[in-house]
């Protein structure tokens, strides 16, 4: 049985900790429980041969046992409505197709207004001022490209959303940069960069929301569960 193999330093080695912080971070209190658990193998084994979900029966397994680490990313995939139950493998990979689409168009939207935006780094401090003026300052980067052309970054602007949403990018990356240092998973810059371009995208497109502090912390090593939450008029995004 595959939870009767899982052990605890196999279970805590999906979000390994950093030699450093291994005695800093609580432990994990999630057990597994055999027979309740929802497990690879009873997950896969909950979809038909065309690809509809059995959800109700998967709720309820959830519900006694909790789901196993390994499946997490794509059981929440159902929990929070980023495909129906009731669809198949095909139109899951149709509508995923789309959504990956609709992600690169908003983000070359920000890129033409920020050029940092996809570049492989992502900003720590201001680069307007509170009037919309450019701050001509090259150690607001932080990341592994080089040699950016600031382009749009740099030029004023009167339009009030853009102000603001480019002051809120600096904010953004500050709270990456204290994101969770404790996992090895940070330790690797390109993540922290993804995680600023989605947090950076998302408050460009749900401008209402935009972004408020703190933020970062629910969607850290699931960084890709934000992508769901793109567009608040009911078109979610999952590209990973």
């Amino acid at each position: 049985m595959f939870l009767r193999k899982s052990t605890k330093a196999e279970l805590e080695a999906f979000y390994p900790i950093t030699p450093e912080c291994q005695g800093k971070v609580p432990k994990s209190r999630f057990k597994l429980r055999a027979g309740k658990t929802l497990s690879a193998r009873r997950w896969h084994a909950s979809f038909s041969e065309d690809g509809h979900l059995d959800i109700a029966k998967v709720l309820r397994r959830i519900q006694r046992g909790g789901v196993h680490p390994s499946i997490r990313g794509a059981v929440w995939e159902f929990l929070l409505g980023c495909y129906d139950p009731n669809s198949t493998f095909d139109d899951r990979n149709l509508l995923r197709q789309q959504r990956r689409k609709q992600y690169d168009e908003w983000k070359t939207e920000c890129r033409n207004m920020v050029p940092v935006i996809g570049s492989g780094k992502f900003i720590t401090s201001a680069i307007i001022t509170d009037d919309g003026q450019p701050i001509q300052d090259g150690s607001s980067y932080t990341g592994a490209a080089n040699n950016m052309d600031q382009g749009n970054a740099n030029s004023s602007t009167s339009d009030k959303k853009v102000v603001q949403w480019k002051l809120l990018l600096s904010q953004i990356g500050l709270d990456v940069v204290r994101t969770d240092q404790s996992l090895v998973f940070y330790q690797n810059e390109a993540n922290g960069v993804k995680l600023w371009n989605i947090l950076s995208i998302y408050a460009w497109v749900d401008s209402d929301i935009g972004y408020v502090q703190g933020e970062y912390l629910v969607f850290n090593v699931h960084y890709w569960f934000l992508l769901l939450f793109l567009f608040g008029m009911g078109l979610v995004i999952c590209i990973m």
